[in-house]
């Protein structure tokens, strides 16, 4: 078999008639469609087939194509537009239900996602149909290279580039430029918002009673806050005395106050806030504990309440090992010795589960004496604005 110089060769086979390499002199005097060519060239590409999808310029069918490409930019600059709108102005606060404003409220976060997701989807038709529409139907065969390119195939591949943006028309399509640059322009400025919106809300806002500070077991005009546990029904109120509990044992209690009784959103509140679950942990009479300075009397006997919120990332610490007296997160396998303060001694959490003070009060029923005295949560959540 023999092939001529301009056959591509066998596949797999290196061409045994490589380009000659042009000089730095010949390179300068090539304008853009001879570097182009020269690149297809060095890449051993031969272009079997090319043709523009509208060999004629300024017909009806392109003139529709180019239309429809530019709907598709423009609806996703509006829903681009749309986005910021509901990010920004749209009622976010929480509202429990019958409230008024809670309608508003609960289509807050499908409308964020609603809005996004058009303005994501529509740029990417846009381009898909810009590319369908307008790119030439072209069939090339390339030979497989190794290796790094070399310096005269970076320069030329921009000059690729360049003929394939001239071969669309794309100079003269100012429609689709304009919406392309609309589309792009307001859905990056929706993510560049989306971003830096969470370091301009302060979420230390109130200080000392900002909401990533105190919990629901903050006492408030001096009432009782109870531990009570979850019976599945938000108005059994079930409080708990020491005598419920087993030593070597472990139960998930949260807060009540009596003025909440018959209100159901505030019970219901109570136990679904994020950083109310403690959990209430009886040692074994005479287990050996180790103490955290300025936090002796926060024990009421063998009693122990640790926020159940891990340090490390939030996880529920839902386990406890009554044998080694360890407290484990199940998420990213944090540990934490319930006799030495809930102190991490495994895992990647880095500082102790915030302890609740208790005790029991003349009606015989275990109460909080305060509220944490520090963060719950993850370590960042502890940092906060002086």
């Amino acid at each position: 078999m023999t092939t001529s110089r301009h056959d591509p060769p066998p596949l797999g086979a290196e061409n045994p008639h490589p380009p000659r390499t042009p000089s730095a002199a010949e390179l300068a005097d090539m304008d853009q469609e001879q570097l182009a060519t020269l690149a297809a060239n060095l890449d051993d590409v031969e272009i079997v087939h090319n043709q523009r999808k509208f060999p004629i310029p300024g017909t009806r069918a392109e003139k529709r194509a180019e239309r429809a490409v530019a709907m598709w930019f423009l609806i996703s600059a509006l829903s681009a537009v749309a986005f910021i709108g509901v990010f920004l102005f749209w009622p976010f606060e929480y509202k429990a239900p019958g409230d008024p404003g809670y309608a508003l409220y609960s289509y807050y976060t499908p409308l964020v996602g609603f809005t996004f997701g058009m303005a994501v989807l529509a740029l990417g038709i846009g381009v898909i149909s810009y590319v369908k529409k307008f790119f030439p139907d072209e069939v090339s065969v390339q030979q497989r290279h190794d290796g790094a390119s070399d310096e005269v195939a970076r320069r030329t591949v921009m000059a690729q580039l360049a003929k394939a943006g001239k071969d669309t028309d794309i100079a003269r399509r100012s429609l689709i430029k304009r919406t392309a640059g609309l589309a792009a322009g307001v859905f990056g400025l929706g993510l560049g918002l989306a971003a830096v919106a969470p370091l301009v809300r302060d979420p230390w806002k109130g200080r000392e009673e900002a909401a990533l500070w105190v919990t629901g077991w903050k006492p408030v005009n001096g009432e009782t806050v109870y531990l009570r546990y979850d019976t599945g029904d938000p108005h059994e109120i079930a409080l708990v005395r020491p005598e419920d509990q087993d030593p070597g044992s472990m139960m998930t209690v949260f807060p009540f106050r009596e003025s909440e009784r018959g209100d159901e959103e505030a019970l219901i509140r109570a136990l679904r806030r994020a950083d109310n679950p403690v959990m209430l942990i009886r040692l074994r009479p005479g287990t050996p504990v180790v103490l955290r300075e300025g936090q002796e009397d926060f024990h009421y006997g063998d009693y122990y309440a640790f926020s159940k919120i891990c340090t490390h990332l939030g996880c529920p610490t839902s386990l406890y090992e009554s044998q080694t007296q360890r407290i484990l997160c199940p998420c990213h396998q944090s540990q934490f010795i319930a006799t030495e303060y809930a102190k991490p001694v495994f895992g990647p959490a880095a500082r102790p589960l915030p302890q609740l003070p208790i005790t029991v009060n003349d009606e015989g029923y275990l109460v909080a004496t305060g509220d944490f005295p520090e963060a719950i949560g993850p370590s960042f959540w502890e940092i906060h604005g002086s």
